[in-house]
């Protein structure tokens, strides 16, 4: 809050009306006038007429009077209440107003217009007010005004009105409101806006938005011209070179004086406003050294910008109380003796001195920093110190001038340093400036340096030095962040003025001294890091001076290309209000067109303005939508739409000529409806949609084809009776109504029968938009109960049919001659039995599998031709559909289709056939493969170690294999399980007794024989998705078991549902493999994407692993290997075993058994070791897409039991300054004398001279060598290791050591910098920091030309 914003906040009462009971009035804006709607309260006398509470209310808000209406809002509909009267003299209590309650209002449009917002001109006798200097304003309002408080709450509306002080804010970007603080106080100071104004620039000389002086200018001409409340500084910010991330840093006001002035210095060369800066605020003082024996003096000149002031001395506790007593301690020598006694020139020896500093000129406009921000050694933060130090309103300067005066007849010495030093003073009091710790070159980016100027003898000032303060920068927070804002004089009428960012308002002399500081409550020797206040950072004084002052410049007395700017500036401001303007009257609404030939809803957002008639919108939308090529305009209209419910509010007939603004209800920035732009044929006629009726979007069901037409919208009215809707459809899609049947559908899976003739629509359920589906054939299916009808169930599939995309895996050449399965037997191709034996030959003797789909491919032809001969109505005639399923293919007739001999027989024997022939045996532990990647193919997923796969498959349909996809339906006896209480919740194999399996544990078939609809036929995908590759379009019953959907993919894919994995395809190409074959397909919806991936499928038990490689003395420690499966109840050897042939043939490793290790794997961090009699589940736990570590050994496993700790140890060489590599310690116990033992073991490091720390952070726990000496927590004194602050539990730790009398080793500044250079391009590399030190802030730069040039020095 500002200061002196505190006592606002309440409205001032009036003081006769003390005892007269009161009305709280709470008025909520629900207009779309202002992008953040106020909330506004009045507490007004219960006599109030209605009258003065909507003058009141208009004042607060900003809106114009009576162009706004006041509804009650507790709780009632404000549709169904009459507005306020804003004209009516009667009282608040007689118009029902409760005194001392809350009552509620609502700001709403007035008759469909939004309120008119009040504009700072509405009211101005005429412009050539605003040609003069834009000081403050008289107060308005009398006492008790409601005007005293208005919402603080920013908005964009809030900036189009200026303050009633008449000064215009600045918009803080983000964090610049140092900046406009800072830019807020020179546009107040009247040398430098003058001097600024006289400045003109040359566009042909330099780029107009890089010119900082050019940008300052135009922002000054803004803030006093302009009649906005706020207006923004990005394009200052711009000609500083700053980018975006820039307003997001904060700096330091002081340092970007600084850092302005110098850039401002740099673009005056050569001007007339050269000197200004130094002219302005420049000051000289004398750096000086005393002998105390000879009186020997030595000196130098330095010049300065600002005096920092020290809030605090060092190692007191007790603050300066007063500038004046810290301008004291600033000039106070401090004597030089014992170790540091100064070198006299004269005396030849050490001596005894004075050293000190002198002031000998002020500068006109004299800058007082206060150095509240500071460090605090004991917690290493940087601290705010908010002790209470006053400053006067005016100072008198005259008694620093020279403090010392005595002049000894000795020869002096000047070291002449000129501007060597300019704008920084160097004394002993500055020894804790944080701000220059690092070394960092803070400032303008410049190549070289200005000259230095020459004093050789300093003058004494005797003139009057009273300075009168005219600004304050507050900073408010701490030292870990905070806010700036200006308390600024104005000289035109001497008001105190608080400039905060965009608002600004009056304040008071005893806002100023609120701002002396002083902390709440006792915070011991240095105030918290984090303690929170507001104080005077920077206060800013200006020499009172008669023939100095200036005042500002009055309109004729502006240069010329002065006025020009205002003239330009103006016109712009006037472009922007009246594009503005246009803005507030436009309407903006969703658009939506289906497209009359690709039949594809297209989008839009009309932007139309409120005048514009129906029909210059219609041509407009027209022309959006691209219509013109398509039909005339004569055949589109505009609606009012409902997208949600798809419904088709009302037309517009006879409204051609009516404003848009009255057909939308005004100007909104939401509205909840939409607008269709409607095409029709020009034989057409356009149907009229009255309000009040609801829209039935009519499917007709052909039971005999068993298929679903795309739908027939007709409109109907809620009190029609079933028996009028049936005439009314009749008539729509010409079937007889008597032997008509119509089921709504009033949610998904809720099909009705409308059965009672005299029900209206409206009790049956009807709402806005409707969907009902007609059959009116003369069949049977009418006498059986509605659940049981045929027409009930081919609706039921109809409602839970979804389309799917199927990926199948890519078919390589190469990987042919390796698979083995689905083989068969040479024979008749009409003998479909012997298809389905087992081949049980030598593996010499099979064919490939290439071979073997392309036979089997001929034979299912055959088949399939065979079928169509003998009447079958199967699927392959209907390839065309006018809906989503207008040719769904039904499993009841199917079922009852006259089918072959052979198909029945086929049938038969697999539902009476061993199970075990619908699956393969278990496979050796030697021959577990999985999937690496998209494209990979498992190589060995049916090898010759197991049993040979059946080719046969149970359908009666076409069957093509792979990939040789003739459209079919498999309809028929399944071995599925329709799993419908289940969902898919996530596609991971966790579970508590393991994965889902499609096999139970005596290894039967858990399906039932259930018929789920399934269809599939070849899709081409947009994009290639590459060669080998082809897609399926599925559509399939989401009830199904993904065990049921699995095995009527096998077909497609060419092996067995085992042998295959099912991967869905989520947002982003992000790919989860699913896995609980027993729960059905519900989680999917229509064009959801599937990857079929080769690779055996997890069976009950299992878990897919991920192996990855440790190499702990690698760049890259965490190398990927390959996808394993281990199984519940394994031990960690057998796992080992099976992991050696697929290590040998996917990643080249030869290992044995006993070489290698398997170990726990957190993110990048190695931990427990995994002995190989561990059993999983057991003793490790295990979940889906686990990840271990496999590490490599150098020789026999030292690990044997749990009791065990394994370490890693790595030595650091101070004295070479280079880590060496890791090496493994294994303890027996957690003792640290254990672990000492063993490093002076392998190091041959003495015992008492072992140093050791915990690294830090993930493996590798890599630290800077620069760092790792005094970074690191060396020697903690514990006596285990799992205590604190170690906390060694588990493998896997990291723990450096190093020999304690080895000395570190001295760099000189060289090394040092391109050591620093090599470990922050190493320790990038690897992912870690290069040091673990805090964050450092990031140098405050202006660039001259515009842009940040990389600066390859710095670090």
């Amino acid at each position: 809050m500002v200061p002196g914003e505190e006592n606002q906040l309440v409205p001032k009462e009036i003081e006769n009306a003390a005892e007269e009971p009161r009305v709280l009035c709470i008025i909520q804006d629900i207009t779309n006038s202002k992008t953040v709607n106020e909330r506004i309260t009045l507490n007004l006398p219960a006599s109030t007429p209605l009258r003065k509470l909507f003058e009141d209310v208009a004042n607060k808000v900003g809106y114009i009077n009576g162009t706004f209406d006041l509804v009650w809002g507790n709780g009632i509909n404000t549709a169904d209440m009459a507005p306020l009267d804003h004209t009516s003299d009667k009282s608040l209590l007689d118009a029902n107003f409760e005194p001392g309650k809350k009552n509620f209002l609502h700001l709403t449009d007035k008759d469909g217009e939004q309120p008119q917002i009040m504009l700072e001109d509405s009211s101005a006798g005429d412009d050539s007010a605003h040609d003069r200097f834009i000081g403050p304003l008289p107060r308005e309002g009398s006492v008790g005004s409601t005007s005293d408080y208005v919402s603080q709450s920013y908005s964009y509306s809030s900036i189009l009105n200026k303050s009633e002080t008449g000064y215009v804010g600045l918009v803080n970007q983000a964090m610049t409101c140092y900046l406009n603080s800072l830019l807020q106080t020179l546009f107040m100071t009247p040398e430098f806006r003058n001097a600024l104004y006289k400045w003109e620039f040359e566009e042909s000389e330099e780029d107009p938005v890089t010119s900082i002086p050019y940008q300052l200018q135009r922002l000054f001409v803004l803030l006093q011209t302009s009649k906005k409340r706020a207006i923004e500084t990005t394009d200052v910010t711009r000609s500083f070179g700053w980018d975006s991330s820039e307003a997001w840093q904060q700096h330091d006001v002081q340092e970007l004086c600084r850092v302005m002035f110098d850039a401002l210095e740099q673009k005056w060369k050569q001007t007339e406003q050269a000197d200004l800066i130094n002219e302005l605020y420049q000051g000289k003082l004398k750096d000086y050294v005393r002998c105390l024996e000879c009186g020997y003096e030595g000196w130098r000149i330095d010049t300065y910008l600002d005096i920092p002031l020290v809030i605090r001395p060092y190692g007191s506790s007790q603050a300066f109380a007063s500038v004046e007593e810290a301008l004291h301690a600033f000039i106070q020598p401090e004597i030089l003796d014992g170790p540091n006694q100064y070198f006299c020139e004269r005396c030849k020896k050490k001596c005894d001195a004075r050293k000190g500093l002198r002031f000998l000129h002020f500068p006109y406009l004299l800058t007082l920093q206060l150095k509240r921000f500071d460090f605090d050694y004991t917690t290493m933060h940087r601290i705010k110190l908010n002790d209470r130090m006053t400053f006067p309103e005016e100072l008198d300067m005259s008694t620093f001038i020279d403090v010392e005066d005595e002049k000894s007849p000795q020869t002096e010495s000047c070291t002449d340093s000129g501007a060597e030093n300019e704008g920084s003073c160097h004394s002993d009091q500055m020894s804790n400036d944080f701000s220059n710790d690092d070394g960092v070159d803070e400032g303008i980016c410049l190549e070289s340096n200005s000259g230095t100027e020459k004093i050789s003898k300093p003058g004494l000032e005797k003139n009057s030095l009273i300075y009168e303060l005219f600004s304050v920068m507050v900073h408010s927070g701490s030292a870990a962040g905070g806010h700036y804002y200006a308390c600024i004089k104005s000289f035109s009428d001497d008001q105190w003025y608080s400039f905060n960012d965009q608002h600004v308002s009056r304040i008071t002399q005893e806002d100023i001294k609120k701002t002396h500081g002083g902390s709440s409550g006792s915070r011991g020797y240095y105030s918290s890091a984090f303690a929170s206040s507001t104080n005077a950072y920077m206060l800013i004084y200006r020499l009172k001076d008669p023939t100095r002052n200036a005042k500002f410049l009055e309109v004729d007395e502006y240069p010329e290309h002065i006025k020009n700017l205002v003239q330009r500036e103006r016109e712009l401001e006037e472009q922007e209000k009246r594009q503005r303007e246009i803005e507030r009257n436009t309407c903006k609404i969703k658009l939506f067109c289906l497209h009359p030939v690709k039949q594809v809803m297209m989008e839009n957002k009309l932007e139309v303005h409120k005048d514009k008639t129906l029909k210059e919108a219609v041509e407009i939308a027209y022309k959006m939508m691209d219509l013109e090529e398509v039909i005339p305009v004569d055949c589109c209209r505009l609606v009012k739409y409902d997208e949600f419910h798809d419904y088709l509010e009302r037309s517009y007939e006879g409204e051609e000529d009516t404003p848009m603004g009255l057909l939308l209800g005004g100007v909104k920035s939401t509205y909840m409806f939409d607008l269709l732009l409607e095409t029709r044929k020009p034989d057409q006629v356009f149907q009229s949609y009255k309000p009040g009726e609801v829209m039935v979007k009519v499917h007709v069901v052909d039971l005999k084809a068993e298929s679903v037409a795309a739908p027939i919208t007709v409109r109907a009215y809620l009190n029609q009776t079933i028996t009028e809707f049936k005439q009314l459809i009749s008539k729509a899609i010409h079937l007889p109504a008597e032997t008509m049947r119509i089921v709504l559908e009033r949610c998904y899976n809720d099909l009705r029968l409308l059965t009672v003739p005299s029900k209206t629509l409206k009790a049956e359920g009807f709402f806005r938009s409707n969907k009902v589906f007609v059959e009116s054939s003369e069949s049977l299916d009418y006498q059986m109960a509605f659940t049981d009808s045929h027409l009930w169930k081919l609706l039921d599939r109809h409602a839970n049919t979804i389309r799917l995309f199927v990926l199948l895996p890519e078919q390589s050449p190469g990987s042919y001659s390796k698979r083995t399965a689905y083989q068969k037997a040479g024979g008749d191709s009409g003998n479909v039995d012997d298809d389905c034996e087992r081949v049980k030959g030598p593996v010499g003797n099979l064919k490939s599998v290439e071979a073997i789909l392309e036979e089997s491919t001929e034979k299912l032809k055959s088949l399939s031709l065979q079928q169509q001969q003998d009447g079958d109505n199967g699927d392959s005639s209907k390839s065309t559909e006018t809906s989503d399923f207008e040719n769904i293919e039904s499993p009841l007739n199917e079922r009852d289709s006259s089918t072959s001999v052979d198909n029945r027989e086929l049938e038969q024997h697999l539902q009476t056939s061993d199970p075990e022939n619908f699956q393969s045996e278990e496979r050796s532990d030697s021959d577990v493969n999985n999937d690496r990647s998209t494209s990979s193919v498992d190589s060995d997923i049916l090898s010759s170690s197991h049993s040979s796969d059946t080719l046969c498959n149970a359908d009666n349909a076409q069957i093509p294999l792979a990939n040789g996809l003739d459209t079919h339906s498999i309809t028929s006896s399944r071995r599925t399980k329709s799993n419908e209480g289940k969902k898919e919740t996530w596609d991971t194999a966790e579970e508590d007794s393991g994965t889902d399996s499609e096999y139970d544990e005596s290894g039967k078939s858990r399906g039932e024989i259930q018929y789920m609809y399934f269809k599939a036929e070849p899709y081409a995908a947009d994009e290639g998705s590459g060669e080998g590759h082809k897609w399926l379009m599925v559509h399939v019953d989401k009830r199904i078991t993904l065990a049921a959907f699995k095995q009527h993919l096998e077909p497609f894919v060419g092996v067995l549902s085992s042998h295959f994995k099912v991967f869905r395809v989520y947002a982003s190409n992000q790919e989860f493999e699913s896995v609980r074959l027993n729960e059905t397909l519900s989680s999917f919806s229509d064009d959801n994407k599937i990857t079929i991936r080769l690779g055996r499928a997890l069976k009950k038990g299992e878990y897919r692993v991920k192996v990855y490689q440790l190499l702990v003395n690698e760049q890259e420690p965490c190398k990927f290997l390959l996808d394993a499966v281990f199984a519940k109840g394994m031990t960690v050897r057998q796992s080992k075993e099976e992991l050696i042939p697929q290590l040998r043939e996917q990643c080249g490793l030869e290992l044995s058994i006993d070489r290698f290790r398997l170990r726990k794997k957190t993110w990048k961090n190695p931990g427990t070791v995994f002995l190989d009699y561990h059993i999983y589940e057991e003793d490790i736990n295990i979940s889906s897409n686990w990840e271990v570590f496999l590490e490599v050994l150098d020789g026999v496993e030292k690990m044997k039991s749990m009791s065990q700790l394994a370490v890693l140890s790595r030595r650091w060489r101070p004295s070479e300054m280079k880590l060496d590599p890791f090496q493994e310690v294994v303890l027996e116990s957690s003792s640290v004398d254990e672990l000492r033992e063993k490093l002076c073991e392998i190091s041959g490091i003495p015992l008492d001279d072992i140093e050791f720390a915990k690294g830090r952070g993930t493996f590798p726990c890599d630290i800077s060598v620069l760092d790792i000496h005094q970074d690191l927590d060396w020697n903690p004194k514990v006596s285990t290791l799992n205590v604190w602050p170690l906390y060694i539990c588990d493998d896997g730790a990291v723990i450096f050591y190093r020999d304690k009398t080895e000395e570190l080793m001295e760099l000189t500044d060289e090394q040092r910098n391109e050591l620093m250079k090599k470990e922050s391009s190493r320790l990038q590399k690897t992912g870690h920091r290069v040091t673990y030190s805090p964050r450092k802030e990031k140098a405050l730069k202006i660039y001259l030309d515009g842009a940040p040039n990389k600066d390859l020095t710095q670090d």
